[in-house]
């Protein structure tokens, strides 16, 4: 009786098991609305610092919102399409100034989306194998994504300086060119916003083009080389291929950083942009900030941003044809 006792002991004096608590499994309420209060905050920050402000700069393009008018918005009076029709009429000044600009951003973005592209397929294709000193060519090669934009460009704007800058200097050292020229204005503004556009993005390209090269199975170049393949044919036939998702949405992000850019002309030649870096970013900057005719700039941003939109639509129609066909 003892031993059935002293057994019996343990299992009498067992604490009860705890019931857990429901989890989110358990709660039906809770797990149908817990994902739109997970995205309830991105699409709040969304609508505040880009939809509203818009919605507003559309409503802006339909008034004649001068300087008379900045204090008081809503007195504003109507301007209907008057805003559209004198941005788009290229026979009077601001037509004209609009559609100069747009041609010299339609050049700008074109070589520098090009020569981004060029220089981070080059890079990433180059640093591809393994060999010493790897580690250190690749965080050379990103200081100028790291560097702060604003910081990055100033450098370059001491150094395109005529008399004081590193460029003529160097240029003088080694005798090509005709005296010192001038950088920041005259025809050679283009080419010093081409030049700093392209050190600021090339990097990123890169980054993106190495991520893209690691998914890319080392067994297909060791039997396109077994078979006899060069380098150059082995990145025409499988580097190229087997990047083009990755160049397709590369190429579209470099082309709409590039076509809107602010800061490299801002920074770079301050208020007084040379015609020959006229973005039409800052251009739409200058005419709203300058004149004070916000009603005019504002519609000028609209139709910025409808050419954007109707090119990525028919970038990623045509490139979606292409896939499909292929």
């Amino acid at each position: 009786m003892s031993v059935a006792t002293h057994e019996a002991t343990p299992a009498a004096t067992k604490p009860p098991a705890r019931k857990s608590k429901p989890g989110i499994e358990h709660r039906p309420g809770l797990r149908r609305w817990l994902p739109y209060a997970l995205v309830a905050p991105a699409v709040l920050m969304e609508l505040v610092i880009h939809i509203l402000p818009m919605l507003v700069g559309i409503w802006m393009s339909f008034v004649k919102l001068t300087k008379f008018f900045i204090a008081n918005w809503s007195a504003a009076p109507s301007a209907g399409i008057n805003n559209y029709k004198v941005a788009l009429d290229f026979d009077n000044a601001v037509g004209e100034g609009l559609l100069k600009s747009f041609g010299v951003t339609v050049v700008f973005s074109l070589v520098t989306v090009a020569l981004s592209w060029v220089l981070g397929m080059a890079a990433a294709v180059a640093l591809q194998p393994a060999f010493k000193g790897r580690a250190i060519v690749r965080t050379l090669f990103l200081v100028p994504y790291a560097l702060p934009a604003y910081a990055g460009i100033l450098t370059w704007n001491f150094m395109l300086q005529r008399d004081t800058g590193a460029v003529n200097h160097v240029l003088t050292q080694l005798h090509l060119g005709d005296g010192k020229p001038f950088w920041l204005i005259g025809s050679n503004a283009l080419i010093s916003l081409i030049t700093v556009a392209t050190w600021k993005l090339w990097t990123f390209a890169f980054l993106t083009l190495m991520a893209g090269l690691t998914s890319i199975p080392r067994d297909l170049y060791e039997a396109a080389s077994v078979d006899g393949a060069g380098n150059l044919r082995q990145w025409r036939n499988i580097t190229l291929p087997s990047l083009r998702p990755v160049n397709l949405v590369l190429v579209l992000v470099l082309f709409l950083w590039t076509f809107s850019d602010f800061n490299t002309p801002y920074v770079l030649f301050g208020t007084a942009q040379p015609p020959a870096g006229d973005l039409i970013a800052f251009h739409i900057y200058n005419a709203s900030f300058l004149t004070w005719n916000f009603g005019s700039g504002a519609a000028m941003s609209v139709l910025l941003l409808i050419f954007l939109m109707i090119v990525t639509g028919i970038y990623l129609i045509v490139t979606g044809r292409k896939s499909r066909r292929g």
